[in-house]
Formats: structure tokens, sequence, C-alpha cells
């Protein structure tokens, strides 16, 4: 990295301090929070809220931490309030914004659903992500694998934390299973945000740490 993180900056976006960590990184990996007017921490999981932002890991423990321990008066330089369920609060409003870019991206053309849909963006290299519900069946979901990187393209080609039902609203249907998304600025911000809500959901490779512990 170059000197004082421009390279970085360049590559990943502007860096931010965690105010629990005390560790610098991407802004895409952090969630901002703001002093609203009656003094209480507000989530800005869009990053356009007036205000100095406080920057916070997206992750659930990290978030949970600052609200107990005290930390964002601290960052503040004042006394401030961060209400009950704040990590809750955050991760009810990533779903939304997940959501809402997805169904962006099928309104774009940049997003299918249905496995043989699917199924013929990833043998034609067309899709940058392989998108599949955290709910649905194992072995209907074995069936397809992420795509292969390529440079230039997600650091993650694989997006599990969404459920069925979540899925279904994006593509604006009861629920839906398998997705994919393809190149392009809406599609990159789907898996930046994806992995944000993944955080929360404490998810690794669209698996949570009980189903893991279920496969092993």
């Amino acid at each position: 990295m170059a000197r004082g993180g421009r390279e970085k900056d360049r590559e990943d976006g502007p860096e931010r301090r965690c105010i629990v960590t005390g560790e610098s990184q991407p802004k895409a990996g952090l969630i901002r929070f703001v002093v609203g007017p009656d003094a209480q921490v507000v989530p800005d999981v869009m990053g356009r809220l007036p205000g100095r932002g406080m920057y916070v890991a997206a992750d659930r423990a990290a978030i949970a931490k600052a609200a107990t321990k005290g930390l964002f008066s601290r960052a503040a330089r004042q006394t401030v309030k961060a209400p009950d369920g704040l990590a809750e609060q955050v991760e009810a409003l990533l779903v939304r914004r997940v959501i809402e870019l997805l169904s962006l991206a099928r309104k774009a053309g940049q997003a299918v659903t249905g496995y043989e849909k699917v199924k013929d963006w990833l043998v034609k290299g067309q899709a940058i992500a392989l998108i599949q519900a955290s709910d649905g069946s194992e072995r209907g979901k074995s069936k397809l694998r992420p795509p292969e990187r390529k440079n230039g393209e997600s650091k993650n080609g694989f997006i599990g934390c969404l459920t069925s039902q979540e899925m279904g609203l994006a593509f604006g249907r009861e629920h839906a299973i398998h997705g994919a998304l393809a190149a392009g600025g809406l599609g990159q911000r789907v898996v930046e945000e994806a992995a944000r809500l993944a955080g929360f959901r404490e998810q690794a490779g669209g698996t949570t740490a009980d189903e893991d512990r279920q496969d092993a």
C-alpha cells in the first residue's frame, strides 16, 4: 500500500477508523452513524445523513459493544444515547438496502432468478455472482456453482445471506431460491451491501455457523 494509504483508497475506496477496534478499513465494510437532534445515535447505512460520521465495523458484536460501552459518546465528544436493539435496527436497514438494490438490478436487466435462467447466465459467463436463499434446499443449491473470479470483478461471487422470502421481495414474487447478478454498477453495489449483511448474519460462504456444524 502506498504511503498514507493512498493506493488502497484508489482500489477499495476511502478508509475510515472503526471506533471499536481502532482499525482503519474501506468504508464499504463499515456502518456509519451520526448523532440526531435529540442526541440519539442514528445508523446511516447509505452514508447520506448530515453530521460528523462515526464508523463501526459491519459486525453485530462490534455495534453492541459501541452501544453498551459508551464508545459513541467518546467518538462524538458528547453524551449521546444508543437506542435499544441498535444492531437489529442496522440489520433491518441493511436487508432493506440489499432488497432495494437487487430489485433495481432486476429492473435494469442486471439480475435474474429461476434455476434455468441462473444456470444459463453461469454457463455463459454472464454472471459475476450467484445468489441463493439461505433457507433453500441444500441439494438444489449444490447443483449451481458460483462464477470464477476475474480481474476487476467482485471479490465475492456468492451471496447467501438472504432468505427466500427476502429474495422474492426483490424479484417481485412470493419467494425465490436462485438468482444471479451481471456485471455493472448495480450488481457490484448489491455484492458490497450483501457482504455487510452477511457479516451481521454471521455467515461464511452463504451458510450460518449452525448449518456448518450440521454439515460437518
